[in-house]
């Protein structure tokens, strides 16, 4: 039986860039389809997307399916424990965070992604045997090597979280910062408009901040370009769009072009 491992915990660590897509769907054909394009990862959203703990379970077995190193995040929209707690049991292994706005907030979800024992005194997880993550109860060592599995992804989106991104940074268990430009912007009061001085310094400040840290930095692009000028930024983890975004785009382009 193979030793459970999280191989993006370890690739966030490392100075190759990762390429993910957003699940914005809610498809799980969808899901399967596009674990077979080759993304490092894809993020099933639970904030902004008609995603609920079930929906997470099909998706997360949808791109196990497909056989390929597509390793699936979940972004979960609030630090509820119950909530945490049910994607974590399904099998994700790889949670965010949004809106993240001090070192305690980052602490305190770290500390649901992990069960109490001896390194994780403060651990908060609940635990059951007979879940997913675990085989159903087949995989006794599931447990016991659970807390080194997981990885934690803190979104910074506002203007409280940039003043402490160098103590976000810095909190343990935190293996990423990942910049919401939108509502960054909008909360610098710049709606709309992620190109403005100020939101383009504070993305400077919090690639920074996480390279001095030692964790890795995310962020949106919105389109091939934007991500390759990402990446020369020194961002790590980068979404290439998102589902919806690529689906609309090739079609829309298409007939434009039959039409034209």
């Amino acid at each position: 039986m193979s030793a459970l491992t999280n191989p993006l915990k370890q690739r966030l660590k490392e100075a190759d860039p990762l390429y993910g897509l957003w699940l914005s769907l809610g498809s799980e054909n969808a899901a399967e389809a596009l674990a077979h394009a080759g993304f490092d990862w894809l993020c099933i959203d639970m904030e902004h997307a008609p995603n609920d703990s079930g929906d997470v379970t099909a998706q997360l077995r949808a791109i196990a399916a497909a056989h390929l190193p597509s390793e699936p995040v979940v972004r979960v929209p609030a630090k509820d424990p119950w909530l945490v707690k049910r994607v974590l049991d399904a099998g994700a292994r790889t949670i965010m965070f949004p809106n993240i706005e001090s070192a305690d907030e980052a602490a305190h979800a770290v500390r649901l992604t992990q069960y109490q024992n001896s390194d994780s005194p403060e651990g908060l997880r609940g635990v059951a045997g007979a879940v997913r993550a675990a085989a159903f109860g087949m995989r006794r060592d599931y447990v016991m090597s659970a807390n080194a599995q997981i990885a934690t992804i803190v979104q910074i989106e506002s203007a409280r979280a940039l003043e402490n991104v160098e103590a976000i940074a810095a909190t343990p268990g935190v293996d990423c910062l990942f910049i919401g430009p939108a509502d960054l912007s909008a909360s610098l009061g710049h709606l709309g408009d992620t190109k403005h001085p100020e939101v383009l310094a504070a993305i400077a400040r919090i690639v920074d901040a996480a390279q001095r840290a030692g964790v890795a930095t995310g962020i949106f692009a919105l389109d091939s370009a934007g991500a390759r000028q990402y990446r020369d930024a020194g961002f790590r983890f980068i979404a290439l769009a998102a589902d919806v975004m690529w689906l609309l785009r090739a079609t829309r382009q298409a007939l434009q072009e039959v039409r034209s």
